[in-house]
Parts: structure tokens; C-alpha cells; sequence
């Protein structure tokens, strides 16, 4: 099917669109014990990229979480560490249009970043699991794309979606733990200790992965028909 190019006003109208969605989800308050993100904003992000591309993904999914944030106010903080979610938008994009030098050299720089931090040593390796499981299910997209077996067909696009979904995720994860952990933020905004971040290491091991598979549920099931509706009305936003 050729590629209809979308006029300026449609991509504004879907931006604006997703970015409303994104400062919807962030404006209530998440899950218990809410761990990594403190909103539903986690169920937008994943789709929001995918549908926008990188630049309009990050842009949309800024505006929204930073008025979300300020309708739904935690601390001062939190407009750090909501970067991630931008981050992860953009992630999620780049990899669902096969460009993975940039996300393969993003979970590089960031994994390093927190090994090469000394706290980061007392702290449960496996605290972190689902991020090691995200950076392994990067390297075999990585290698379908080098194949050329990264392909969005119908039939194969669920799957593409939930990994997709994943792998973003884990980047906003990864994010939020590099400000925390390499950038010192537990001690110098919170006054943390060891004992402190092992404990909520503990706990986000479990709460963390659930709220993942959640969203990825959710980019899988509002994705799927989405995109193809938006691919036979011409609205799909490429680049």
C-alpha cells in the first residue's frame, strides 16, 4: 500500500490528541505501592511513541506529563524523574521503525552507569531482572532486524507491539534508576541509605514487572486495531 503523507493540521490534531491522553492517564494516582511511577501515564507511553515516532512521541508525552504532573502534584522531584517516560516513548519508536543503534547505545550507557556506581554494588543484582530481560529481548530484535525478519504484518504485529511496549518500558526504568542511583538523587533529595534502597529495590522488583505487563497488555490491545486503522486511512505518522 503506498504511504499517504498526513497534512501539518492532522499530525497537530493526533499529537495534541495523545498528548491530552497522556495528561489524562498521568493526572490519577497509580497502582498501591506504587514504586517506579506514581500515575497510569504507564499504559500511554509505550503507544504513544509508536504512533507519533520518536520526536513527536517525546514531545506529545512531555506536555502530557508535565501537566499531568502539575494537576496530580507528588513533589518537585517527580518532574525529574518523569523524564523517563518521554525517553521511553521515543524508544518504543525508534524500535518499532527497526533503529536500534540508538536504544542498543542507550541501555549500554545507562547499564554501565549504574555497575560502575559503588552503592549500586550493595544493593540485589536480581533487583533489577526485568530489565536485564528487556536488554537480552533487544539483542534478538536486533538481530531479526540485522535479518530483515522484523516485520509488522497483521499477524505478527501483536507480538511486535508487546515487545515493543517492553523494551520502552524498561528504558523509562532505567531512566528513573540513573537519576536515583548514578546522579546520587536518593541521598541528595531524599536521604536514603543502604538499608532504604534495599528494601525498595526488593519491592520494585515485584511492582515494577507488573505495571510493565500491564501496559504492555494495554499497547497489544488498543495498538493493534489502531494501527490498522490508521494505516487504511492514510494517518500514520512515519518518520
Amino acid at each position: 500500500m503506498q504511504k499517504r503523507k498526513i497534512t501539518k493540521a492532522q499530525t497537530v490534531a493526533i499529537v495534541a490528541v495523545f498528548a491530552a491522553l497522556n495528561v489524562i492517564t498521568d493526572s490519577f494516582g497509580g497502582l498501591p505501592s506504587s514504586g517506579i511511577w506514581s500515575s497510569w501515564n504507564f499504559l500511554m507511553e509505550p503507544l504513544t511513541g509508536i504512533i507519533l515516532g520518536p520526536l513527536l512521541g517525546f514531545a506529545a508525552t512531555v506536555m502530557g506529563v508535565m501537566i499531568g504532573h502539575y494537576i496530580y502534584f507528588r513533589d518537585a522531584y517527580e518532574f525529574l524523574f518523569t523524564m523517563g517516560a518521554p525517553i521511553g516513548a521515543a524508544v518504543s519508536a525508534l524500535l518499532f521503525r527497526g533503529k536500534w543503534k540508538p536504544v542498543l547505545g542507550y541501555y549500554t550507557i545507562l547499564f554501565a552507569a549504574y555497575f560502575l556506581t559503588p552503592v549500586a554494588w550493595q544493593l540485589p543484582f536480581w533487583g533489577m531482572w526485568d530489565t536485564y530481560i528487556a536488554f537480552a529481548i533487544l539483542l534478538v530484535v536486533i538481530f531479526l532486524i540485522k535479518k530483515g525478519l522484523w516485520k509488522h504484518e497483521s499477524t505478527r504485529l501483536p507480538i511486535v507491539l508487546a515487545v515493543i511496549a517492553f523494551v520502552g518500558l524498561e528504558a523509562d526504568v532505567l531512566f528513573r534508576i540513573f537519576v536515583f542511583i548514578p546522579c546520587q538523587t536518593y541521598r541528595l533529595f531524599y536521604g536514603l541509605n543502604v538499608e532504604d534502597l534495599q528494601y525498595i529495590w526488593g519491592s520494585g522488583a515485584i511492582i515494577t514487572p507488573i505495571k510493565v505487563a500491564l501496559s504492555s497488555i494495554a499497547t497489544v490491545t488498543i495498538g493493534h486495531p489502531l494501527l490498522e486503522t490508521l494505516r487504511k486511512a492514510g494517518l500514520l505518522i512515519h518518520h
